[in-house]
């Protein structure tokens, strides 16, 4: 598989990226979207080399202020993430010289993937999303540290306490209150036994409440009546970071019918947000534990989407 050092021009600066192309001509192209938090180039392992067997050419880049590109991704709204994947599709087009492209994300990457796609109708033709929630930044985030709260035996009075500083704490940040302030008066509650879960990471600096802060107007739902495109959508049957069966009730919901030829959900069991087992054997490479099932269904919707 030859892979390529090359740059995305983007808002914050060149991003360092890999394109990855198939021995022969490809017949497809795929912008690979990070999911949040930090995050490099080299962070989709063996997914790109399958993919290049198969015929479809790769992008992959940095996140802003990783792996040696400039900027910070926690400066970032998701209209900054959806332009960026854009430019990136547009350099992998250049480069690769494929007819038909799209993007793929994970987690919040799939949303990101979706705002572009809904942004520029005219330069994605298809949208993978792995592990991405249908329902916006609060209502996900909070099933999230309802179900760790759970797991880890809080008792169920204080995940009560937990969740009703997340729903102030969201309140306050849509508002517009000022994050560091937020950040500050978290502080208090640094002694309970469920902060370690609702105060931890991501939302144990202001920088990173300040991300959150912008996110909260996301609608995920609100776009998928505009998406000009087919979709494949997978999710882990053991994801605790989403609401599985609320999500494929939006698409359900929303999703328009002028792809239903094409469009594809799967619901892959035995896995996590990340489609690998829960938790990943620390002694094998994570892409060799990924669900057995979504490669190929990977591929295969590739093949109707992109021939």
């Amino acid at each position: 598989m030859p892979e390529t050092e090359i740059i995305v021009d983007s808002a914050m600066g060149p991003l360092h990226a890999v394109l990855a192309m198939p021995g022969g001509p490809a017949h497809a192209g795929l912008v690979l979207s990070d999911g949040s938090g930090p995050a490099t180039r080299d962070a989709w392992q063996g997914v790109p080399g399958w993919l290049a067997e198969r015929g479809v050419a790769t992008l992959r880049h940095d996140k802003p202020g990783c792996g040696g590109s400039p900027g910070d991704w926690r400066r970032q709204t998701f209209a900054d993430r959806a332009a960026e994947a854009l430019a990136a599709l547009s350099t992998l087009r250049k480069h690769a010289g494929v007819e038909r492209a799209g993007l793929i994300g994970y987690s919040q990457g799939g949303w990101v993937s979706l705002l572009a796609a809904v942004t520029a109708p005219d330069q994605v033709d298809y949208v993978v999303t792995l592990g991405g929630p249908f329902v916006g930044m609060e209502e996900q985030e909070r099933t999230l540290l309802a179900r760790v709260m759970r797991r880890k035996g809080v008792p169920e009075q204080s995940v009560e306490a937990g969740l009703a500083w997340a729903d102030e704490r969201a309140a306050r940040l849509a508002a517009g209150e000022d994050p560091r302030r937020v950040h500050a008066d978290q502080a208090r509650f640094a002694g309970n036994d469920w902060a370690a879960v609702v105060c931890d990471r991501p939302y144990d600096t202001a920088e990173e409440l300040g991300f959150f802060a912008r996110a909260l107007s996301f609608d995920p739902a609100a776009l998928l009546p505009f998406l000009p495109c087919p979709i494949m959508a997978f999710f882990g049957a053991d994801d605790e970071h989403v609401p599985v069966e609320r999500s494929l009730a939006v698409l359900g919901e929303r999703l328009p019918s002028r792809h239903r030829g094409s469009n594809g959900v799967a619901v892959l069991p035995g896995v996590g947000h990340m489609l690998y087992p829960v938790p990943p054997d620390p002694g094998v490479p994570l892409f060799e534990q990924l669900s057995p099932g979504f490669l190929p269904l990977l591929g295969a919707f590739l093949d109707r989407v992109a021939p």
